[in-house]
């Protein structure tokens, strides 16, 4: 309702500046024509009195020609009064033409290419939009051939050039060549032929099977990604998800997953993996400096008041599973009191600028060792909600409930 108010307010707007534009542009233009007619006979009028004084026209002649101009200027007087009322009605005729075609050509338009009585979309309604965007996004293929031909470097050598055209024939010739399509992959990647170098880090898997490597797997699934102009296709994904099946904390994969979500609509999820990638560094990672230049307009779109923390920033984590078992060797108030100030520590932060599932899931664990099962299991259901979607995110805190006794 908010927008269509607006709309006529506009609407409403612009068709009274231009009434008034048109309004005072008819009038002035009335007038000026009538002060020109009636400026022009009194000039000849004098002119008329100066031939006589001069004794250029006789006395007689001269009263027929001022009778001859009165006479018109009167009807110049007449015709002028007869034009304006015959044409004062027509800028409001005008201007009401203009709002009808302003306000209808709108209305039309909108409905042509906007979305009429699409408001405000529910979180649920907003998380199964971004899944269809997910499921229906562009092909590796189609990707690729939206892009226009890569530039290759122009400072390679005849004889470089020479030697890769013949390590192309030579794995062409020799399809189960291991150690040829790694030296192919490698070498075309290093001039920007990322399209030619993902081709052969997938004949790479393809030749190892089974015996390949997180690295092989996640270089072939990063290949995609550049090959595509930083778009993470469907093919790309299943490479990355493949490579956190086995390690949920691969930092590059959990970096391209979270771009993927940039790229369908889910921003909460991008922000809260890049924010563990920020803050779990190290510094000289490859993804911090991406992670860093993106995150804060990244954090506006997740709807999340940020500040960037330092990388590998530990600090505020609460108690570690160390903490909690040198805590066993204190007194009950002690130990009580030491884990509560963690803990509350933990919590504030928790509420005021979010963490990674491993700092929620420690604090669910630290209010079990409290015996604090209600409270333990409201943030249960928090982070729940905070990551629903994230399925390796969430296995990290159904574990921490399980251990602090409120999973279902």
């Amino acid at each position: 309702m908010t927008f269509w108010i607006t709309t006529i307010a506009m609407s409403a707007l612009v068709v009274l500046l231009l009434g008034r534009a048109m309004w005072r542009g008819a009038g002035a233009t009335l007038q000026s024509k009538a002060q020109y007619d009636v400026q022009v006979y009194r000039d000849q009028l004098a002119e008329v009195d100066r031939d006589v004084a001069r004794g250029v026209v006789g006395s007689e002649d001269a009263e027929r020609v001022r009778t001859e101009i009165s006479r018109r200027i009167l009807m110049a007087d007449g015709a002028r009064e007869t034009k304006q009322r015959a044409t004062s009605g027509r800028p409001l005729v005008l201007l009401v033409s203009v709002a009808v075609v302003l306000v209808s050509g709108s209305v039309a338009l909108y409905g042509q290419l906007g979305q009429p009585g699409y408001g405000d979309l529910a979180l649920a309604d907003r998380i199964a939009f971004a899944e269809e965007i997910r499921n229906n996004r562009p092909s590796q293929k189609s990707a690729e051939d939206s892009l226009p031909p890569v530039p290759l470097s122009q400072e390679l050598s005849d004889e470089y050039k020479g030697l890769m055209q013949k390590l192309r024939d030579t794995v062409a010739d020799r399809p189960d060549d291991l150690q040829g399509h790694r030296l192919l992959a490698q070498n075309e990647a290093n001039i920007g032929n990322f399209a030619a170098a993902a081709r052969a880090q997938k004949e790479v898997l393809r030749i190892v099977g089974e015996g390949a490597t997180l690295t092989e797997v996640g270089d072939y699934a990063e290949l995609l990604v550049l090959a595509a102009g930083g778009y993470v296709s469907p093919d790309a994904e299943t490479a990355l998800r493949a490579v956190l099946v086995k390690d949920r904390e691969d930092g590059r994969a959990l970096y391209y997953i979270g771009l993927m979500m940039v790229q369908t609509g889910r921003p909460d999820i991008a922000f809260r993996l890049w924010d563990r990638l920020l803050r779990r560094g190290p510094a000289d990672a490859a993804w911090i400096a991406p992670i860093r230049e993106q995150i804060m307009p990244l954090s506006q779109l997740a709807g999340v008041d940020y500040t960037l923390p330092s990388i590998g920033d530990g600090a505020s984590n609460g108690p570690s599973a160390a903490d909690i078992d040198a805590a066993s060797e204190m007194s009950a108030e002690d130990r009580m009191a030491m884990i509560g100030g963690m803990v509350e520590g933990l919590s504030n932060r928790l509420a005021t600028e979010g963490g990674p599932p491993r700092d929620w899931a420690r604090l669910i664990t630290s209010l079990g060792v409290m015996n604090n099962r209600t409270q333990a299991l409201a943030v249960f259901n928090n982070a729940m909600q905070v990551f629903e979607g994230d399925e390796g995110a969430l296995d990290i805190i159904r574990a921490a409930g399980s251990q602090a006794g409120v999973a279902e």
